[in-house]
């Protein structure tokens, strides 16, 4: 059965049942992390998410967290921003502007959107997916995803094709009685989108809690509200901060805070969380707060964290 097919019948399925993974059958590895560079840009200030281009050599666009203007940058592997040559007598990036009065390079504007909380970034067919989704509060009524036409990476301006409003099945109220309707994890698949929540011990903002829930956008509305639908869950992942699928889309690399932990696809294309992942543990001291996963290619993760630093993860054949 195609995989158009087979959502089709999961969607219409009477009810979806979440077995949670046995802790103890988990596959877990030493990681093999190496720091590849670092975003010295000044206004590249606290990265959120990145996504590796699939149009541009040696292109990712990474975004900051909450608080900026709505914008992109493009950077290299070792994280230096890109610049158009011929905006140079402008703009300047990086440690150059220790020696000159230009302005910093102001990133690519997104004309048209806002810029509230965006926690993570998607790409599929040259698309752009920017989740607007941050929730730390759990009040939140604007919940939403921008759609974008993967632009030029010397581009200054663009405006995205779309914003899709979402908003969670379960939430019974605004602010949520229990904080489990944060989230900072989006991933594309099939032109389907996916949001995985981040959840807080009853109502206080420091007391994160293991778990996560994920939630599939089976209709893309611009003009009205798209009610997400919870399709599986995990009780004991530790809070999980961004996500994103193979390019061969046979895993899952869901960043944690104490690492990465790698989902095979399930049977059923959708419950993701019900496979048997393998974890790859990281020394908190040097990963830090990290908050975006890209994959290079199908044996590379990249990952980036708030501090700015930039680390590559090469995979084996032993992570599958």
């Amino acid at each position: 059965m195609d995989r158009i097919r087979l959502r089709t019948a999961i969607i219409v399925t009477a009810a979806v049942l979440f077995v949670p993974i046995n802790s103890a059958a988990q596959s877990k590895q030493e990681a093999r992390l190496t720091q590849e560079g670092r975003v010295t840009h000044p206004p590249v200030a606290e990265m959120s998410g990145i996504v590796k281009s699939p149009q541009f050599e040696n292109v990712w666009w990474v975004h900051n967290d909450s608080g900026d203007e709505p914008r992109v940058f493009a950077i290299d592997s070792t994280g230096a921003v890109h610049l158009a040559p011929w905006r140079r007598e402008n703009f300047a990036v990086g440690r150059r502007l220790d020696t000159t009065d230009r302005a910093p390079w102001p990133g690519l504007h997104l004309g048209t959107a806002a810029h509230v909380d965006y926690e993570d970034i998607a790409v599929e067919d040259s698309t752009l997916y920017l989740a607007d989704i941050g929730n730390n509060g759990n009040a939140r009524r604007d919940l939403g995803i921008y759609v974008i036409r993967e632009p030029y990476y010397y581009a200054r301006r663009t405006r995205p094709i779309r914003h899709l409003p979402v908003a969670y099945p379960d939430q019974e109220a605004i602010p949520a009685a229990d904080w489990h309707f944060d989230a900072e994890s989006l991933f594309v698949d099939d032109g389907t989108l996916y949001v995985l929540t981040k959840h807080r011990e009853g109502q206080k903002i420091d007391a994160l809690e293991p778990g996560t829930k994920l939630y599939r956008l089976n209709d893309a509305q611009a003009h009205e509200v798209n009610v997400l639908r919870l399709v599986d869950r995990h009780e004991t992942i530790p809070v999980p901060t961004a996500a994103a699928l193979s390019p061969g889309g046979n895993r899952l690399a869901m960043l944690c805070t104490t690492g990465v932990w790698l989902f095979p696809r399930p049977s059923d294309d959708t419950r993701w969380l019900s496979t048997e992942p393998t974890r790859l543990e990281f020394s908190p001291d040097r990963l830090k707060q990290a908050e975006g996963i890209t994959w290079d290619d199908s044996q590379t993760l990249r990952i980036t964290n708030e501090q700015r630093d930039v680390f590559v993860v090469p995979l084996t054949d032993e992570d599958d």
